[in-house]
């Protein structure tokens, strides 16, 4: 099985603001990152993704741009990136960075030259278009953070579209000069070592020529966010957005064939592969959010799994994801006792899995008070409780101050029971989420039924799914799961096994020998080695 590093390893995904303060002004950095190397490494992480480290008014937290090839000074320097990149890969493992090509900050200088006048040569770097006759904004598109996504500027008499917030205007992708600078910016981090990338709201990146409006969604309710109210099916997913994915895998491979490219990718899975591109010429990881979106029903789950594995094209790798920087954390969305269950189901699937920093010992949302909230969509929307502070909260370590993350007053409140919800407790439980990670992370690394293994599904109904993990040559294993709090029965038709359970979610099941039928508390989840 000769596999790629990114398909045989395992990402983790550090927010860097959250992660490590190294300085004492409450917010994470690189050399708090580069403290913490050592953690991650025991773990058995091959690769950290970091969120943007780049210069950043921080309207989005530095989801808006200011420079692509520069370091915030919250974070560091130049030399600090260095530093890290140098010391991740002693250490073995993978640097990848978040690139965020769809939109740069107001207060980049190409946007600022652009906004300058009419006849400016960047002009048509952004999208700018008249109003209505009437005086009205082009078309109906929205945007993401709330309220229409058409800014008017004063000085040009125009307007400019930005599918986030205002400070956050789109580049046009249709102009080669646009692509071939953000090329020269990937280049830029390829050639300092980098091992890829992670493309933000990489569907986004090209709009419809016409500007048509989009139509309403029938299925909107009104808790959702004001955004969901429209179907983005001409500002998103347009056909030409593909041969720009494939142009930005080519400019990767100038390189060479060991960087990796993971774009962000919020579509139903049909619209999903095709990211993979013709001939799997396009991202290697179009992001697969199904465990972050779908209800946690094991039918569904189980259906799920198995369109996706049906969808993907020849040779397209498979990928996981429970959580991220943009969504409630898995412990917060089915409890703690079912994250373990959902940390095994990561684990033993088939393609590469993503943790998000602090699911590893079970982190949940926390509450920040509306006078503390910081996120630009919990303050636009503040009717409809869609912060995203909740789940960037700092790293929990140890029982110490601020949990060990900082020696100042930490950017965000942190969990009321990081006291005894941390890393440093955890790292001595048997029975903790940590140790639980870290047993299943090792057994897939050294199992290449695991590793890479083939997907086989063996049954679903409305508490469990079981499935087996193959590989010619090597020892088989069947995972069985309950999504239940309550107990259920293993013993489908025409299956037949036995085995000893490897890892249980409830460690008291480990070593037990079973055939053909299993009693499963509720919460309760069981990789089981087959007799050959």
């Amino acid at each position: 099985m000769d596999k790629k590093w990114w398909q045989t390893g395992i990402i983790y995904q550090v927010y860097p603001r959250s992660f490590q303060d190294s300085n004492g002004d409450g917010v994470g950095d690189l050399k708090g990152i580069l403290q913490r190397l050592d953690y991650l490494q025991w773990l058995g992480i091959n690769a950290l993704w970091l969120s943007p480290v780049y210069p950043s008014p921080m309207a989005d937290f530095g989801y808006d741009i200011s420079d692509y090839t520069g370091i915030h000074p919250l974070f560091g320097d130049m030399a600090d990136f260095d530093n890290l990149l140098e010391a991740v890969h002693k250490r073995g493992m993978k640097l990848l960075l978040d690139l965020v090509p769809n939109h740069t900050s107001d207060q980049h200088p190409w946007f600022v030259e652009s906004r300058s006048s009419r006849d400016n040569p960047k002009r048509d770097w952004y999208i700018w278009h008249d109003p209505l006759p009437d005086g009205g904004v082009p078309n109906n598109w929205l945007s993401m953070f709330g309220g229409n996504a058409w800014e008017w500027d004063h000085t040009t008499q125009q307007y400019y579209y930005h599918a986030f917030l205002r400070e956050q205007p789109d580049l046009n992708w249709r102009n080669p000069e646009v692509q071939q600078a953000m090329f020269d910016v990937m280049r830029f981090w390829l050639k300092k070592g980098v091992d890829g990338f992670r493309v933000d709201v990489m569907w986004h990146m090209i709009k419809d020529a016409q500007f048509r409006n989009n139509p309403p969604d029938p299925n909107y309710e009104p808790h959702m966010s004001t955004y969901s109210q429209l179907l983005p099916v001409y500002s998103t997913d347009q056909p030409e957005v593909h041969e720009l994915v494939h142009k930005m895998r080519s400019v990767m491979e100038e390189i060479d064939d060991e960087r990796v490219m993971i774009g962000e990718i919020y579509l139903p899975i049909h619209q999903l592969v095709t990211y993979y591109g013709v001939d799997n010429n396009g991202a290697h990881l179009p992001f697969n959010f199904q465990l972050l979106t779908l209800p946690w029903q094991a039918l569904q789950i189980s259906t799920a799994i198995d369109q996706y594995e049906g969808a993907l094209p020849v040779n397209g790798w498979p990928n996981w994801v429970l959580s991220n920087h943009d969504q409630h954390r898995i412990a917060s969305r089915v409890g703690v006792q079912q994250a373990r269950v959902a940390a095994m189901l990561l684990l033993t699937l088939r393609g590469t899995p993503t943790i998000y920093y602090g699911d590893e010992i079970a982190m949940r949302n926390v509450a920040i008070p509306f006078d503390e909230v910081v996120d630009p969509q919990g303050l636009n929307m503040p009717d409809k409780n869609l912060s995203r502070d909740p789940s960037r909260t700092p790293m929990q370590w140890d029982n110490s101050k601020n949990a060990g993350f900082t020696d100042g007053k930490p950017w965000l409140r942190l969990s009321k029971i990081s006291h005894r919800a941390n890393v440093e407790m955890q790292q001595q439980d048997p029975y903790s989420m940590l140790t639980l990670h870290k047993r299943l992370i090792s057994l897939r690394t050294n199992e290449p039924a695991l590793d890479a293994g083939s997907y086989v599904p063996v049954y679903a109904d409305n508490q469990m799914l079981a499935y087996m993990r193959e590989a010619e040559g090597a020892d088989s294993f069947l995972i069985v799961l309950n999504l239940t709090h309550w107990p259920c029965y293993f013993r489908p038709p025409h299956f037949s096994f036995s085995g000893k359970v490897e890892i249980a979610t409830i460690p008291e099941s480990e070593g037990i020998y079973l055939t053909d039928t299993i009693s499963l508390d509720g919460d309760e989840g069981l990789v089981i080695r087959l007799e050959k």
